[in-house]
């Protein structure tokens, strides 16, 4: 097994038992930010920029890296906060996010570390709904502020979210609103960008924000004496999420005798090849990696179709 082989298998270990790895790093003082690692391709010392024109101000620029020609977006401005104070000292994070490669200014690299998303909690409600956080946490007596990088890089490439005319047509439409979806996704975007292409299916939905917030939802229809899986049309679950990752939220669905038939779609910017065998491990019913509309909209439609294939006239 080569090393990015088993790299990946470390990592599929790691996730799959409710763990995270988050990289540590600095804009400008001393709080300390984190990412997911696993949206990480790199990280490197800031190359040579070249203006472009008509961006906004938090693009510094592009950078050519191994071959592809990468925005590099200040990451500090892009919430809020001064520049980096010096290109020169300055750092790139090169991520992937979204089916996009973008490159993240920041001052300082720190650290990896391994947490428990039990350990991840949402931002304090006094943040308020306009910040970049999709979560805290606490090593070692410092707060970590886990930024919602969806938010971010919706500013700089923002994504179609209108279904295209036919995917949906005017017969399924008659019938959609009787089905409920439930849509978990921690980033408020991520959430509302599902939400608005599901509302164009004509579909009912619920929007949660972390995998335990979900189970007990679930689990308080179950206990109203429901059948679950007629309330319920289908789950889209963002995987990284605090308190319980899309994956332990399948895991306990599944093991559930009153929730295991419910249909699982992970819907994750995260490696697809990596995805596609998590989903299979832990028993989703599919995988799609974020975002297009069409595509989303198409998962939903094919699962009331199969549903009126079988339901008595």
């Amino acid at each position: 097994m080569n090393e990015q082989a088993g790299r990946l298998a470390e990592r599929a270990q790691l996730v799959g038992g409710n763990r995270m790895e988050l990289l540590l790093f600095h804009l400008r003082g001393r709080q300390s930010y984190g990412i997911n690692v696993f949206k990480v391709k790199e990280i490197l010392p800031c190359p040579q920029l070249t203006n472009l024109p008509h961006h906004g101000a938090i693009v510094r620029g592009v950078a050519s890296i191994r071959g592809e020609t990468i925005s590099v977006v200040d990451l500090g401005m892009a919430i809020g906060l001064p520049p980096v104070k010096s290109l020169d000292d300055s750092v790139v994070i090169v991520t992937e996010y979204n089916r996009v490669t973008q490159g993240f200014l920041v001052s300082k690299v720190d650290k990896i570390v391994n947490l428990n998303w039990k350990d991840v909690h949402p931002p304090p409600k006094a943040t308020g709904k306009d910040n970049y956080l999709t979560a805290v946490t606490e090593l070692n007596g410092t707060m970590i502020e886990i930024i919602d990088v969806e938010k971010v890089i919706s500013k700089v490439h923002p994504v179609n979210e209108r279904v295209s005319k036919g995917v949906v047509d005017d017969t399924l439409k008659l019938i959609s609103s009787k089905y409920h979806v439930v849509v978990v996704d921690d980033s408020g975007v991520a959430r509302n960008q599902v939400i608005r292409c599901l509302d164009e299916v004509g579909v009912q939905t619920t929007g949660l924000t972390n995998g335990l917030e979900a189970l007990r939802y679930l689990r308080s229809i179950a206990d109203s004496g429901k059948e679950v899986e007629d309330e319920v049309l289908m789950i889209i679950s963002d995987i990284e999420m605090p308190e319980m990752d899309g994956y332990t939220l399948t895991t306990e669905i599944r093991s559930d005798p009153d929730l295991s038939r419910i249909q699982i779609l992970l819907h994750t910017s995260l490696s697809g090849i990596f995805n596609e065998a998590m989903v299979k491990k832990v028993g989703a019913n599919d995988f799609l990696a974020k975002y297009d509309a069409d595509e989303l909209a198409r998962k939903v439609v094919n699962r009331i179709n199969s549903l009126q294939q079988v339901e008595p006239a």
